[in-house]
């Protein structure tokens, strides 16, 4: 049987506000919001909330790491 290459993701915290991002990341929540626009980090619409899809996030970090 072949191991799995599909990247774990965290299911505790699969969404972030982007005022969490931002003060876990360390960056200005302006800067976050233009990663957004120019489409680095994923979101998710939910309700008139925008969240950072963290889990999309994690799998887009782990599969680039995989390929290097």
């Amino acid at each position: 049987m072949e191991p799995s290459t599909t990247p774990l993701i965290p299911v505790t915290v699969p969404t972030m506000t982007i005022e969490r991002f931002s003060e876990l990341s360390g960056l200005d929540e302006g800067v976050i919001q233009g990663h957004i626009r120019r489409g680095y980090l994923p979101t998710v619409k939910m309700g008139r909330y925008r969240m950072i899809n963290v889990a999309l996030l994690t799998a887009r970090c782990l599969s680039t790491e995989e390929t290097q």
